[in-house]
């Protein structure tokens, strides 16, 4: 079987090559024109954000017709296509991949998944996916372990300030105005919907940090964790976080990556946060 996903998952070339993963485009729309999120680095997307302001870029999610050429070039070596993506409650990426699958339906089997999260959220069910499957896992098993990884992981974070969700419409703006005013820095999860949420709003960005660590203990308490420290251009603060992590929760592999650049448009270089899920989920996997 062939894993489709798209670049939100935040998987680096390595691990899309290692587990045969293919990946979709998401674009960056500049004023000087439209860019593959994968093909710009996260500090030359940044530097262009700031020298932007106070405008911001737009995202687009791949057309169906993107899609249904993929999974027809996929087809050709393996009809059986599973395409897992971001939330559907912040994208329409799944939509314009079941048109496409719609389209190629003589030619393809593709099944979809929508993983109600992105980022480090979405990375760990694409390659629970793509592990299981190379493990000879059938699709009802590999379904039913990505319904619970998908209940079970948490995917929170932190911003320096709110001025890129509120440009990009991610939140009101009323809000973020008053927000700004006050100087809070809201703690914001991706809930069980697949929609945005505000678990906090902390006063500084090192108690909005010890927000989300506490959230975390109360969620898990003291399960073995995997966890993904991800930030956009703040590394020192990411450094901070996972140290907190490390002295309040049971970490059973930590690592810390970037957040690909379609997601940095609406969040700018200052946020800071997590993904997490149970180790128990992964380990017979990887």
């Amino acid at each position: 079987m062939k894993i489709v996903t798209d670049c939100a998952a935040d998987m680096s070339n390595e691990e899309l090559e290692k587990m045969g993963i293919v990946q979709a485009p998401l674009f960056i729309q500049f004023p000087e024109g439209e860019v593959n999120s994968a093909d710009i680095s996260a500090d030359e997307f940044y530097n262009r954000l700031e020298a932007m302001r106070p405008q911001i870029p737009t995202t687009a999610q791949p057309s169906s017709g993107i899609f249904a050429e993929l999974y027809r070039k996929l087809a050709q070596t393996d009809k059986n296509i599973l395409s897992v993506h971001i939330s559907s409650g912040l994208s329409g990426t799944i939509n314009s991949a079941r048109d496409g699958g719609e389209q190629v339906k003589d030619e393809a089997n593709v099944s979809f998944w929508d993983t109600l999260t992105l980022s480090g959220g979405e990375r760990f069910q694409v390659m629970a996916a793509a592990l299981a499957d190379k493990a000879g896992w059938a699709m009802d098993k590999i379904n039913e372990r990505l319904m619970r990884i998908r209940e079970k992981t948490e995917v929170i974070y932190t911003l320096d300030t709110l001025e890129y969700l509120a440009r990009g419409g991610r939140i009101g703006r009323v809000q973020a105005i008053a927000g700004a005013l006050l100087n809070l820095k809201p703690v914001i999860r991706v809930d069980t919907d697949g929609k945005y949420s505000t678990v906090a709003k902390g006063r500084s960005i090192g108690k909005s940090m010890s927000i989300i660590a506490d959230h975390l203990v109360e969620k898990y308490g003291q399960a073995p964790l995997w966890v993904t420290v991800l930030h956009g251009r703040f590394a020192e603060k990411a450094d901070i976080l996972a140290e907190e992590f490390r002295q309040k929760l049971n970490i059973a592999k930590i690592e810390v990556q970037r957040i690909s650049p379609v997601l940095g448009v609406h969040t700018g270089p200052g946020i800071v946060g997590a993904a997490v899920v149970p180790m128990e989920l992964m380990s017979d996997l990887v």
